[in-house]
């Protein structure tokens, strides 16, 4: 792979798309949304006592949201559109390799999603100086919105070199889009759901008795005024054990991890108030995805009567710490998916070819 012949196929792909004027009306409307977004935020968590972690969050994944939905556009026809206008041939006999051309379609198609982001920081920037926002979540959520613009990009590619029919290839695009936002959603709760265990809880709680009414078995000898109406006495319970079906998230929480807006929550600091809750959309989505982690005890004992066994519950922000970074895992199933596309991309480019779909335009 020559890095020079690599960047003359990415100048090659910008060109077609920077002299297009849709794609600058694109970008402007895309701007005015992100202004609109904005003053909607700003609106939308004015009663927060610190709202820039809050209008931050909504303004990052309106942002994810609108390049999630362009990314297969800009790049679900970069090999077919190009073998359908027999242009792809006239660069395939040149000293460029095959890994020049797919690497340049993946370069071009990744700088023209980033130029979203280009529009979207200023707005990023004011949610930041309204306050309340980890000093790292903004660097961290554009390295993150960064990355998944070249993944979604990887795949758009790897999809236009598989399909020979660019609306196909644009459509097949959407729909592995869609199986990471959507998908990862339904396979979690549906396959969660179907996964259950059983649990056995024990329990008992005090009861109080007023002494002296006739209709409670408390001694009450010995009790200061002992009569009807007087003092409550307090007794236990018997031990009451019960069973119940709960399911297991957290044998399939790692589909929720490939998704996205999952992996943009996760890897963004937040900030905490006081009473352990997340600041923002970042923190709260985040703590959801670690909680379903955590596997159901077999078997719990919740003793009413003796305060000595009672312990307070860990904070949000200590559970978060203890179980596994969600956004690693995600990325790392991402990254492997997107891979192999960018290889399905190269094989299917590389020349001389062995076979060639039915119907391939070759010059």
């Amino acid at each position: 792979m020559n890095p020079a012949r690599m960047w003359t196929v990415v100048q090659l792909e910008l060109a077609q798309r920077v002299r297009s004027v849709a794609w600058y009306v694109l970008l402007g409307v895309f701007a005015f949304v992100m202004l609109a977004v904005t003053l909607l935020a700003f609106m939308a968590w004015s009663w927060a006592p610190e709202p820039g972690g809050g209008i931050y969050s909504t303004i990052v994944y309106v942002v994810l949201l609108l390049v999630v939905l362009v990314s297969p556009t800009v790049a679900g026809n970069a090999v077919n559109g190009d073998r359908e206008a027999a242009t792809l041939a006239a660069v395939q006999v040149t000293l460029a390799s095959t890994a020049d051309i797919v690497f340049g379609k993946l370069i071009a198609a990744w700088i023209t999603g980033l130029g979203f982001v280009v529009v979207a920081v200023p707005f990023m920037a004011v949610a930041v100086l309204a306050g309340g926002l980890a000093p790292a979540a903004l660097a961290v959520s554009l390295l993150v919105l960064v990355i998944e613009i070249g993944v979604f990009a990887a795949i758009g590619v790897g999809m236009s070199a598989l399909i020979g029919r660019p609306l196909f290839s644009i459509a097949a695009t959407y729909l592995v889009v869609a199986a990471f936002v959507i998908g990862t959603l339904v396979a979690f709760g549906l396959l969660g759901a179907s996964l259950r265990t059983e649990v056995t809880s024990h329990g008992r709680w005090s009861e109080s008795a007023a002494c002296g009414t006739g209709t409670s078995d408390v001694d009450c000898d010995g009790v200061p005024d002992g009569g009807s109406g007087g003092p409550l006495l307090y007794q236990c319970t018997a031990w009451q054990t019960t069973s119940y079906e709960v399911p297991r998230f957290d044998r399939v929480w790692w589909i929720l991890a490939a998704n996205p807006f999952v992996v943009l929550a996760d890897a963004t600091p937040t900030t905490y108030n006081e009473y352990g809750t997340p600041n923002d959309l970042f923190g709260q989505i985040a703590q959801g995805v670690r909680m379903a982690q955590i596997a159901p005890e077999a078997e719990t004992w919740n003793d009413g009567c003796d305060q000595s066994s009672w312990q307070g519950s860990p904070s949000n922000e200590e559970r978060v710490a203890d179980t596994t970074p969600s956004w690693s895992v995600g990325l790392g199933l991402q990254l492997v998916v997107a891979a192999l596309f960018v290889w399905g991309a190269w094989a299917r480019t590389r020349t001389p070819a062995k076979t060639l779909p039915p119907g391939t335009r070759v010059a």
